[in-house]
C-alpha cells in the first residue's frame, strides 16, 4: 500500500484552493507512477485535506468531478486508486480526520487491513508528515507543490526520505524492491 496526498503530489497545487475539473492539472509524471505503482501490485489510496468545502469555495460534487477526472486520466493508462478518502473540515472543526491528525490514515489501515509502519504517506505539507509520524506510517516528502517550503522551514523533516516528485518516489521504491 501507498498512500498519496493529492494536491502537490498528484496535481499542481491552486494557490487559493478552489478546485474546478477544468483546473485540476496533473503534475507531469505523476499519473504514470500511479500506474506503475499498480502494475507492480500496490494498493493506492488518496488521503487529502479539503476545507474549500467548509470554507464555501466549493461542494463535495465538485471535489467529485475532480476526482472523476484524475480516475477518468488513470484508467486511460489502464490503472485506477483504490481508495480516495478526504476531510471536508476546516482547522477550526478540530476534527480527527484533519491531517496532521492522523484520522484518514486509521480509516485506510482499517478499510484495507493494512499496517501503516509498512507504508508510505507520500506528502508535500508538514502536515502530511506529522500526520504519518502520528499514525506510525513511512513519512515521504516531495519537493513539488509546498515540500521545497517545507524542507527549509521545518527541521522535524530532516529525517524524512524527500524525493524530486512522486514519479522518483515510484521509480526509487520499484527498484529496492
Amino acid at each position: 500500500m501507498v498512500i498519496l496526498d493529492r494536491d502537490g503530489v498528484i496535481n499542481h497545487v491552486a494557490d487559493d484552493d478552489v478546485t474546478t475539473v477544468d483546473g485540476w492539472d496533473p503534475i507531469p509524471g505523476s499519473i504514470e507512477a500511479i500506474k506503475r505503482l499498480k502494475k507492480a501490485g500496490y494498493l493506492v489510496t488518496v488521503a487529502s485535506n479539503h476545507s474549500g468545502i467548509s470554507r464555501g469555495l466549493y461542494t463535495e460534487n465538485e471535489l467529485a468531478e475532480t476526482y472523476a477526472k484524475m480516475q477518468r486520466l488513470l484508467e486511460a493508462r489502464g490503472a485506477s486508486v483504490d481508495g480516495i478518502f478526504y476531510c471536508p473540515h476546516g482547522p477550526e472543526a478540530n476534527c480527527i480526520c484533519r491531517k496532521p491528525k492522523p484520522g484518514l490514515l486509521f480509516q485506510i489501515a482499517k478499510q484495507f487491513e493494512i499496517d501503516l509502519s509498512q507504508t508510505p504517506l507520500v506528502g508535500d505539507d508538514i502536515s502530511d508528515i506529522q500526520a504519518a509520524k502520528m499514525a506510525n506510517a513511512k513519512p515521504v516528502l516531495v519537493r513539488t507543490g509546498k515540500g521545497e517550503y517545507v524542507m527549509q522551514h521545518f527541521p522535524e523533516v530532516l529525517d524524512v526520505p524527500v524525493y524530486d516528485d512522486l514519479a522518483h518516489f515510484v521509480r526509487d521504491t520499484l527498484r529496492r524492491r
